[in-house]
């Protein structure tokens, strides 16, 4: 064994990192161990062709919890949040609709399109408020294990318990329907005009293998309705520098505490002795003791690829094999020489600062799934995008620009596999689909980047390309996540835990799963 540490995270995503700084803060000697030339995992931004920085894979930061930015003091490290001022969603009649940050703008622009939706918008709006605040609590704790009679757990019951009693009846009913319905069903009872519904129902499912009527996604909503940025509700924000500058302040403040960080770094296997946790070893062959390894890796590689499933209860290993982790979405990061030009809202505009959403109405979503459904990526694809170098001009050469698009349905278990010209045809198909608004995007192309689920999972590491680490379904959330009796990011391996997205609260770049797991740890550590 070579230098021994008092914790190993493996893994510098976001999360990895955020645990590291938690437990470097308290005096911990910690070792960040990561696969591959740089630490973010799938918040990084690269600059792949010369000139041009894209957040390769996930590109909005709405989630990153405000006490992590307070704890760790993000912002001198560098940290820097711009909003994202609209969503821009042309349609195929020639028309279009905006929602902006401005409020009266919005209220004037739904109206245009339909006064009930927008009285009704203001009202869902305020609903969806009270509810974040409820569910937010939940958010900021350790999921109580729901099989055990501990004291800890018992209290967690019964703290949720009151929670729910304080929501009062109208809230909790409100609640139920948004944990069980579709998201475009319980748009339905809301809304009328159809590019409102669908442009609100694609945030339901976004990273999920599953279409705006499918029952669940309506929950998701509740999701992003999280994003708190300097304490502004529903804020989408872009970090300055891509979200790869979430990462890196991330790591700066890791390193301010004495984390060590290492790169090329890729960790073969977790070594246990006794039941125990006792380093790991690289795929190099060479060996780092520590008392605690900390997995931020997805569980399936947690569970089934670091350790010998033979050492893990099989309740466990069952649990995790069925764990539902399907890629779904793909990323098209294109280098452009002039702005696109949309048909419906001609010419450079503030439309352009936001996000631009390709959802004109939920059956477009529901087929581009049913697609999916079938093995194969949608012929017409939803596609969120946004345009970096607007918001911040260093992301591109002057006058140049990139393009960010995130595309769904993209199945990882694609009919015949994923192969080179798949993925060509797969770009062409997201280009062809944007030039329908905007028809001298073909012409304005330099350079395009596009991953597929095979793609990220290779490079990023992230088990069929899933973004978040597993669905964020009702069975997959909470107390079940990544699996009952192993929510609290402990393993059954003593020492050895767990902090990745797929531990509560999930996906996106919240960084809580970090936070929770490395509060566990130091709790454990005490005792």
């Amino acid at each position: 064994m070579g230098m021994s540490y008092d914790a190993i995270v493996i893994g510098g995503g976001h999360n990895g990192l955020v645990n590291a700084a938690y437990l470097g803060r308290a005096g911990l000697r910690v070792l960040v161990l990561e696969r591959r030339h740089l630490v973010g995992g799938a918040a990084v931004t690269e600059e792949v062709f010369p000139g041009f920085k894209y957040s390769v894979c996930s590109y909005v930061v709405s989630l990153l919890r405000p006490e992590i930015i307070r704890d760790l003091d993000l912002p001198a490290c560098g940290l820097e949040i711009l909003p994202l001022e609209s969503t821009f969603t042309p349609l195929p009649n020639g028309d279009y609709l905006v929602r902006w940050a401005d409020h009266d703008l919005t209220r004037r622009e739904l109206y245009r399109h339909s006064p009930r939706d927008a009285d009704a918008y203001d009202e869902f709006g305020r609903l969806m408020h009270q509810l974040a605040f409820a569910v937010k609590p939940v958010l900021g704790m350790i999921p109580p294990d729901v099989t055990s009679f501990a004291p800890s757990d018992l209290a967690g019951l019964l703290r949720l318990g009151r929670y729910v009693r304080a929501l009062g009846a109208d809230r909790f009913h409100a609640l139920v329907k948004l944990m069980t319905m579709s998201a475009a069903d319980y748009l339905e009872e809301w809304f009328e005009t159809e590019s409102l519904k669908a442009t609100m129902s694609a945030s339901g499912i976004i990273g999920t293998f599953l279409g705006p009527r499918s029952p669940g996604t309506a929950y998701v909503l509740l999701h992003h309705y999280l994003g708190e940025i300097d304490g502004v509700f529903r804020a989408w924000g872009f970090a300055r520098g891509g979200t790869g500058a979430v990462s890196n302040a991330i790591a700066t403040a890791a390193e301010r505490r004495g984390v060590t960080l290492r790169t090329g770094a890729a960790v073969a296997r977790v070594i246990t002795r006794g039941g125990r946790a006792r380093g790991v070893v690289l795929e190099s062959g060479e060996q780092i003791g520590a008392r605690v390894v900390v997995s931020a890796l997805d569980p399936k590689r947690t569970f089934l690829e670091l350790v010998d499933p033979a050492e893990l209860p099989g309740e466990l290993v069952a649990d995790i094999r069925r764990f539902r982790i399907r890629g779904s979405s793909g990323k098209v990061n294109l280098a452009l020489s002039e702005l696109p030009n949309f048909t419906c809202l001609p010419g450079f505009g503030p439309h352009l600062r936001g996000a631009i959403s390709i959802s004109p109405s939920v059956e477009y979503l529901e087929r581009a799934y049913d697609d999916a459904k079938y093995g194969a990526f949608s012929r017409r694809p939803y596609l969120d995008i946004v345009i970096p170098s607007l918001i911040d001009p260093g992301m591109a050469p002057p006058g140049k620009h990139v393009m960010s698009i995130f595309v769904q349905y993209a199945p990882y278990q694609l009919n015949g596999g994923w192969t080179d010209a798949r993925r060509e045809a797969f770009g062409d198909t997201v280009i062809d689909t944007l030039s329908q608004f905007a028809p001298n995007l073909k012409s304005a192309i330099l350079h395009r980047q596009v991953l597929t689920p095979a793609d990220m999972e290779r490079e990023m590491g992230l088990t069929e390309g899933n973004i978040f680490h597993g669905e964020l379904s009702l069975h997959q959330l909470f107390s079940l996540r990544p699996a009952t009796r192993w929510a609290q990011y402990r393993t059954p391996i003593a020492g050895y835990y767990q902090c990745g997205s797929g531990t509560h609260p999930g996906g996106g770049i919240s960084g809580a799963p970090g936070r929770l797991g490395a509060l566990r740890i130091l709790k454990d550590l005490r005792q």
